[in-house]
């Protein structure tokens, strides 16, 4: 994690990392003002606050209460050397805890990872530099200078030569990556979690048999989801970007809808039409691109290339970003690489999907055949060995589709995880189910999976395939776990050469009568692609374009930015069109609008239901706002403070609603139940004196909002790359025709 430290008055400091700032200063005797902790001084809780957290992930996973579980820690100091201390943990237990809980709880503090780093002993490498931001790959920890060469199956090009290629790539583009967290908590089984050190809103995670391939693998995802925007989606660029000559990409179309909003003729392609257009009721302002808001050019849309003949088909950059997610994306060393991986990813969610909807048995993997893979078998003991059963099973349905599926069950919380993997290797396959089922993961989460049912309803439910496509959390059916299995096993095997295995994938969707289109993006340095299958590849329903576009945040974004600059008949409008709308009202106005707030802020924190009762205190509509104020404390997801702040609010409201009341008898004691701060807001707010306490103002400029500012950085970095290789491309293409 990259920390960044400004030097304040005094001897005061301020670390800033993520979204949090943290402040220090010395005691008066040091010559500080002993406005803050010391920086030791935070080094010392950090220890302590570890142990509780590991203690309250414990107790958390087992249901056991820990109101009455204490802690606390004392760092005894040598008097002859200062820097050999003891730091003494204590935990005072609850009498009727049992013995193996009592001994849990210690093993539990025992990882702290706080205590594990000082025991371990961490290597200062302290320097100077010219630039901090240009010392772009510094925070990578694997050493890809080495002179061995590891070639695994389905890469091109070793691993090493690989990590190498891509960090350089994202050094060109100024992007410091760091790596946040690894896990490898079973035998050949690695994951990590790396993201820019500037936008942390930007990260992948990555998954292999050894920490290169992990790693390789993180980093390959980063590169691919940059190539295709996907850090971006639904976030609102900003009005630079959205004036400048392309928003997405240099090969970019803009179509105007017809004079009914009918379609643009240019975009799509009869087949595409037939799935996303069956009754003829999209319309053009339903494609609006959601990123720039810029209606005004029309349907910004992007060129696809049909496999079935080669004809560029031209996809609305709205339509893609609402139903597709990640699906199929992917980076390689070669096009024929990330092309065999994009397709395996496809054939892995929509055989998943099948599989789960339809309530399918699958076959078991024989022992004879696992026992070829010791490495998985070592990972899949490990997890017995846990108290983890685990089923490996045959997922090509009969041989079809190259697809494997490990499902690991847990008799602590009954739940269930059913992790797929895709690849024309099955051992790849194996592996890549086995290594996406603890990507991230501790032992301790995989206590949140959710049980099994026998409810087809709930399983056939499309927002339960969104939750596997996510994280895999969604929810499989009892039937799946039957004996009587609707496939026989097959010991298949699609594998080859990287271009005989992208032939082979793609002629399996040909033979399944799907037609495919291809996108290629060579920009930055690695072939990427972008693969759409429509009517099999989709992660959402079709019907969202119209029923819960994203776009929808181009009706609301620019008076919400606006809000402390709206008259009051602007915010009349305003919340009847939210009322009017049917949105959700526990959607958080970050989705709704496409903007990054700081959650650790009112704005971050901000949902719909909130806004419209802080609209209704500012137009003075007391009775609509105790209608508001009241749905919110049923339902407060929000932080304590807040909490309390709408308290107070609806205790004034209802005193100020009643015409046998007076405020005024009331306010000293609220005051003293409240405190006189927030009872300074509330008065205000109900007064109308105060307008959206705790909304610090903004506008379409975005000020204030440091992580979306963050992210449109970042974004426009890679844009301006784009910018530069497509004017580097029409030169060499104009001295091409000037020399012709």
């Amino acid at each position: 994690m990259e920390i960044k430290v400004n030097f304040l008055e005094n001897l005061r400091l301020e670390a800033k990392f993520d979204d949090f700032t943290v402040v220090t200063d010395q005691p008066l005797r040091y010559k500080g003002d002993g406005s803050a902790p010391s920086p030791f001084d935070y080094f010392l809780a950090s220890s302590a606050l570890c142990a509780a957290y590991f203690v309250r992930v414990y107790c958390k996973a087992r249901d056991i209460p820990t109101h009455n579980i204490r802690l606390s820690q004392n760092n005894v100091v040598d008097p002859e050397n200062r820097y050999n201390q003891i730091f003494r943990i204590q935990v005072e237990l609850p009498e009727d805890l049992s013995d193996k809980d009592r001994q849990g709880i210690l093993r539990a503090i025992d990882r702290c990872t706080v205590k594990k780093v000082v025991q371990t002993g961490p290597e200062f490498q302290i320097e100077t530099v010219d630039n901090l931001d240009e010392d772009a790959q510094a925070l990578l920890m694997v050493d890809t200078d080495s002179a061995d060469r590891t070639f695994i199956e389905g890469k091109d090009l070793p691993l090493e030569e690989t990590i190498a290629n891509m960090t350089g790539i994202l050094e060109d583009l100024g992007m410091k990556i760091e790596i946040a967290s690894w896990r490898n908590i079973v035998p050949h089984v690695w994951s990590l979690h790396i993201r820019d050190a500037a936008s942390p809103a930007c990260f992948t995670n990555g998954k292999g048999a050894t920490k290169e391939s992990a790693l390789c693998s993180a980093l390959g995802e980063f590169i691919e989801r940059l190539n295709c925007n996907f850090f971006y989606n639904d976030q609102f660029f900003g009005q630079e970007i959205a004036h400048s000559d392309f928003v997405h990409y240099p090969n970019e179309r803009w179509f105007q809808p017809g004079p009914n909003d009918e379609l643009p003729e240019s975009i799509l392609d009869e087949h595409c039409r037939a799935i996303y257009d069956p009754e003829g009721d999209l319309r053009g302002s339903n494609l609006i691109d959601t990123n720039s808001g810029r209606s005004d050019r029309g349907v910004c849309s992007l060129p696809f290339v049909r496999q079935s003949d080669g004809e560029t088909v031209y996809f609305p950059s709205n339509l893609i970003e609402n139903l597709f997610l990640s699906n199929g994306m992917s980076a390689g060393n070669t096009r024929n690489e990330a092309q065999v991986q994009c397709l395996s990813e496809i054939f892995e969610r929509a055989v998943k999907k099948q599989i789960i909807e339809d309530e399918i048995v699958l076959p078991d993997v024989p022992q004879a055949v696992l026992a070829k893979y010791p490495d998985i078998v070592e990972g899949l003991e490990a997890l017995e060995a846990q108290g983890f059963p685990v089923l490996v099973k045959d997922a090509s349905l009969g041989g079809q589709f190259p697809v494997m599926c490990v499902t690991l069950m847990n008799p602590r919380t009954g739940g269930v995880f059913a992790s797929f993997g895709a690849h024309p290797s099955l051992e790849v396959a194996l592996e890549r189910s086995l290594t996406e089922l603890l990507q991230g993961r501790s032992f301790e989460g995989l206590n949140d999976v959710p049980p099994p049912t026998f409810n087809s309803q709930a399983v056939s439910e499309p927002n339960n395939f969104v939750e596997h496509f996510i994280d895999s959390t969604g929810v499989v059916s009892w039937r799946f776990f039957s004996a009587k299995h609707d496939y026989e096993f097959v010991e298949w095997d699609f594998s080859g050469t990287n271009d005989e295995e992208a032939e082979r994938l793609f002629g399996i969707l040909a033979e399944l009568g799907r037609e495919v289109y291809v996108a290629v993006y060579e920009e930055l340095g690695a072939p990427a692609c972008r693969i759409l299958v429509p009517g099999y590849s989709e992660v959402y329903p079709v019907e969202d374009l119209i029923m819960d576009n994203t776009n929808m945040a181009l009706d609301y974004r620019e008076d919400i930015l606006n809000l402390h600059r709206l008259s009051d008949e602007q915010l009349a409008d305003l919340v009847e069109r939210l009322e009017a709308s049917q949105l959700d009202d526990y959607m958080t106005i970050i989705t709704l609008i496409g903007v990054e707030f700081d959650e650790n802020t009112e704005w971050g924190q901000l949902t719909i239901l909130e806004l419209k009762a802080l609209i209704c205190l500012a137009l003075q509509w007391h009775e609509e706002a105790l209608e508001f104020v009241e749905a919110f404390l049923q339902f407060n997801d929000n932080t304590v403070e807040r909490g309390l702040f709408y308290r107070a609010v609806c205790a004034v409201l209802e005193v100020v609603l009643d015409d046998e009341l007076e405020l005024d008898d009331y306010l000293y004691n609220f005051r003293r139940m409240f405190g006189e701060q927030t009872m300074d807001a509330v008065v205000g707010t109900v007064d109308g004196s105060v307008r959206f306490h705790g909304l610090t103002p903004t506008n379409m400029q975005l000020e204030g909002l440091d992580k979306h500012l963050r992210l449109i950085e970042s974004y426009k970095k890679l844009h301006a790359a784009r910018a530069a290789r497509h004017a580097q491309g029409e030169q060499e293409s104009l001295k091409k025709t000037q020399g012709a």
